[in-house]
């Protein structure tokens, strides 16, 4: 061997080692969960991180809330609230909820109608989260140097946003029920599902009819609770008038709908008269609430991941809302509306805050409570008459714009 096949043995060695390195690397990035992550456009697992930031500041605006006192009467701008606790608190949820708000707008506009994964806003919705982590910090600093008018104008706005976000919500709800009705009712499906349907909506109508004996038995034990026995019995009747228009001859949509449809308003019709100021003599379920013991705080702690979870389900579920009919989906189309997700993120921002003032900015609420006073029951007995509402009107519409197509030929 010569002096230059000498040298150059190790030389070409050690490339081929730094070659070999470079692959092995390279193909351990492709194959990384956290490069995946981090690197690619992965609009699935970009979703969850959207909803872990907006768990984030669900979890920022209650501590502000329960023990953020102190921390805002230090600031000049909160002085409009002229030193009340309660409204330094209200005002500080209101603020991290304008934060959130013009984050997800922004993410909003910036997103809206994005239609391919090759559209470079599909790598904004997915990556850069260093970029959009700064922007999310920048969002929540700023209403907290805007001035205390403001922030109440926009209390006042958040209204109407929470409003938009429970009509979104409950359009869901009733569209998933009823997919799921004429999933099972088709042709492909009815005979072999026939036997489960009929199980699942004889213990759906079973389990409403428990909850509204168990909400008379906790919830109106005496005649003088007349509201709670309103609500009730109002419940019960929607109940019965949803079967009976589900099962019309013209409409014949089943028991599986009705019933889903069923348990749905019962809850409702719970959560509303739980949002009812726990010195109501009629709510035997209020001193256990009360106590800061660990039953609230788990309750709390459930009711923040059920607002975190109301709000993503109903993000992703932006096909409900095309009301007419696209070109068939194809293997570069996005996976799921990003505009439409980041508006309801927006809107959610909005709702949150209502609940963690009792949709009134102007009540003390106490620790670990979310969603009381009766401007919260008053607005979860309504959401529950509308869900009702829009249902029995999604079976009777099909019928009524016949008819006008008939009577137009």
């Amino acid at each position: 061997m010569t002096r230059e096949e000498f040298m150059e043995e190790p030389t070409s060695s050690n490339s081929i080692n730094r070659k070999g390195c470079r692959e092995r690397y390279a193909q351990f990035m492709e194959e990384s969960w956290c490069a995946h992550f981090f690197l690619g456009p992965k609009p699935f697992m970009a979703r969850y991180v959207y909803a872990l930031i907006f768990l984030v500041t669900n979890l920022l605006a209650w501590t502000i809330r329960d023990y953020g006192h102190s921390a805002l009467s230090e600031l000049q701008r909160l002085k409009g609230c002229y030193g009340a606790r309660y409204c330094l608190g209200a005002e500080g949820v209101l603020r991290i909820s304008l934060g959130c708000f013009l984050f997800f707008f922004v993410m909003f506009l910036s997103t809206v109608n994005t239609k391919k994964v090759q559209d470079w806003r599909n790598s904004w919705h997915s990556e850069w989260w260093p970029a959009k982590i700064i922007l999310w910090l920048g969002f929540m600093a700023i209403p907290f140097f805007i001035p205390s008018a403001f922030i109440q104008l926009y209390g006042k706005v958040a209204h109407f946003g929470a409003g938009v976000f429970l009509l979104i919500q409950l359009v869901s709800v009733i569209s998933f029920i009823t997919w799921l009705n004429d999933c099972c009712r088709s042709e492909k499906n009815e005979r072999r599902c026939h036997v489960q349907v009929m199980i699942v909506s004889i213990l759906a109508y079973m389990a409403s009819i428990v909850g509204i004996v168990l909400l008379f038995v906790w919830y109106a034990p005496r005649p003088t609770c007349s509201v709670n026995i309103l609500f009730i019995t109002l419940t019960l009747a929607l109940l019965q008038l949803m079967t009976f228009v589900s099962m019309h001859s013209k409409i014949n949509a089943g028991y599986l709908a009705p019933g889903l449809m069923g348990l749905y308003i019962v809850f409702l019709c719970w959560s509303a008269i739980r949002s009812e100021p726990h010195t109501e003599i009629c709510n035997k379920k209020a001193e256990a609430v009360t106590r800061a013991d660990w039953l609230t705080i788990t309750s709390f702690v459930i009711a923040v991941l059920v607002i975190v979870m109301a709000t993503f389900s109903t993000g992703v579920d932006s096909k409900c809302f095309q009301f007419k009919k696209t070109e068939a989906e194809s293997e570069d189309d996005v996976p799921y509306g990003f505009g439409f997700f980041h508006f309801v993120f927006a809107m959610g921002a909005m709702y949150f805050a209502m609940l963690f003032v009792g949709w009134n900015g102007h009540q003390n609420m106490p620790k670990f409570t979310i969603d009381v006073g009766w401007a919260s029951a008053w607005v979860r007995i309504v959401n529950q008459w509308l869900a009702a509402l829009v249902y029995m009107w999604m079976l009777i519409a099909p019928l009524v714009w016949k008819r006008r197509q008939v009577e137009a030929t």
